[in-house]
C-alpha cells in the first residue's frame, strides 16, 4: 500500500464517525477523494458522491457505507454514571471494561464502561450484560458533574480503539464496517485519475450515511442519482473463525478474496459480468448466499425507484461489530483492483436486462 493511501485509511479509521454523526468522517473522505473527482455533491443527512466525467446519460455507482455502531446517552444518574442505548448494531456483551469517547458539547470526554470484579458476583446468579445495567463511569460525581463536562442525554460515545497491524498480514481496529469500503471506492476513484482510464458514462463514488439503522443513506441518495447500475461494497464475516456454523452461514474467509453474493437483490447480469471480470483478471473470488435480503445498502439501490441492477462485492471481515474487527491485507487490494477492472470495461448504456439474450 502507498505511504499516502496507509495514512488516510488510518486517520479515517481512526477517526469516530456514528450513525447521524458522521460529518467529521464524511469531510476526510472527501478531502481525500476530491483531486480524483470532478465535482462532488451532499445531501441533507451527510450522504456525499465524487463524481467523474459528470453530465452523462449513463450512470454508475460505486457506493459504501460511512457510519459505525456507537451507544447514546440514555439516562444519567444522581451520582454521575451514564446508562446508554444502542446505535445500530452494538454488542453489550463486549463493553464491559471498554474503553470510550463521548463526543460532548466540549469535545471529547474519555469513559469506561464499568463492571463489577468476578469475586463480588454472585456466581450463581451471574449476571450477564444487558442495557439494564451497562454504565459508563466518566470520573464524574453528579449529574451536574456530568453535564459541565458538556455530556447529556443524547450524547454519543464510541469504543475507543484505534487501528493497528496484526501479524505481517492484517489490520485489526473498530470501524472497517465499513470505512474499508469508503477506502476502497476512494482508491478506485483514485486508481481511474491516475492511470487516465476515460470512462464514457458518469460515475459516482457514494459514501453513504445510516446504514447501521436500515440502509437510510442509501435509500435517499438512490432516488436522488437514479443510476443504471450501482455496485456496492460492504464486508462479510469470515467463517472459519470459531463458534460459525458453516452449514448455516456458508464458508467465506479472510485471505480468500472477494466475496461475490448471490441473492434476490442481486441482479444477475450485473453478478456474472463481475465474476466474468474477476476470471478474465484472475481475482481469486469466493461466493456467498443471502437467501433474503443482503443486508447492506445493495437492498436500498435494487429496490429504488423502478429497480436499479446491483450487485454486492464483499471484504470478508472477522469479528465484526467489535473492537477488534480483523481485514487481510490481500483482500483489501483484491476488493479494490475487482470494482476497478468493472468499472473501467464497463460501456455506456450497458444493458442488464433480466431478459436480455
Amino acid at each position: 500500500m502507498r505511504k499516502q493511501s496507509k495514512k488516510f485509511l488510518e486517520e479515517y479509521l481512526n477517526n469516530a464517525s456514528p450513525t447521524g454523526f458522521e460529518k467529521s468522517g464524511q469531510q476526510i473522505w472527501l478531502d481525500y477523494i476530491t483531486p480524483y473527482v470532478d465535482e462532488h455533491i451532499t445531501d441533507a443527512y451527510g450522504s456525499v458522491a465524487g463524481i467523474i466525467n459528470p453530465g452523462k446519460d449513463y450512470k454508475v455507482v460505486i457506493e459504501a457505507h460511512a457510519d459505525e455502531i456507537a451507544w447514546f446517552v440514555n439516562y444519567i444518574t444522581p451520582e454521575g454514571y451514564l446508562y446508554v442505548t444502542r446505535l445500530g448494531g452494538s454488542d453489550h456483551q463486549i463493553a464491559p471494561s471498554m474503553r470510550v469517547n463521548l463526543h460532548g458539547d466540549k469535545g471529547v470526554v474519555k469513559g469506561v464502561f464499568g463492571w463489577p470484579a468476578i469475586h463480588v458476583r454472585d456466581r450463581a446468579k451471574e449476571e450477564q450484560p444487558s442495557l439494564k445495567n451497562l454504565f459508563i463511569d466518566i470520573g464524574a460525581t453528579s449529574k451536574e458533574d456530568v453535564e459541565k463536562q458538556g455530556v447529556h442525554v443524547g450524547t454519543v460515545a464510541t469504543f475507543d480503539a484505534d487501528v493497528m497491524e496484526l501479524g505481517k498480514d492484517f489490520l485489526t481496529g473498530r470501524a472497517f464496517d465499513n470505512r474499508a469500503g469508503g477506502f476502497m471506492i476512494a482508491e478506485v476513484a483514485r486508481l481511474i485519475h491516475e492511470n487516465k482510464n476515460e470512462i464514457p458514462f458518469t460515475l459516482y463514488v457514494v459514501n453513504a450515511v445510516q446504514e447501521e439503522i436500515g440502509l437510510r443513506g442509501a435509500e435517499m441518495i438512490s432516488r436522488r442519482i437514479k443510476p443504471d447500475v450501482a455496485i456496492i461494497t460492504d464486508v462479510t464475516h469470515d467463517t472459519t473463525t470459531p463458534m460459525y456454523n458453516k452449514i448455516t452461514q456458508g464458508e467465506t474467509k479472510c485471505g480468500g478474496g472477494p466475496s461475490i453474493t448471490y441473492g434476490p437483490a442481486v441482479q444477475n447480469n450485473v453478478r456474472d459480468m463481475i465474476i466474468k471480470v474477476a476470471e478474465k483478471k484472475k481475482i481469486s473470488f469466493q461466493r456467498a448466499a443471502a437467501g433474503r435480503s443482503t443486508g447492506t445498502d445493495t437492498d436500498s439501490f435494487a429496490y429504488s425507484a423502478e429497480g436499479v441492477p446491483s450487485a454486492l462485492i464483499s471484504l470478508p471481515l472477522r469479528y465484526m461489530h467489535t473492537t477488534v474487527e480483523t481485514i487481510h491485507k490481500d483482500d483489501l487490494d483484491a476488493v479494490i483492483k475487482l470494482i476497478y477492472e468493472v468499472v473501467i470495461q464497463l460501456k455506456s448504456g450497458h444493458d442488464f436486462s433480466y431478459f436480455k439474450k
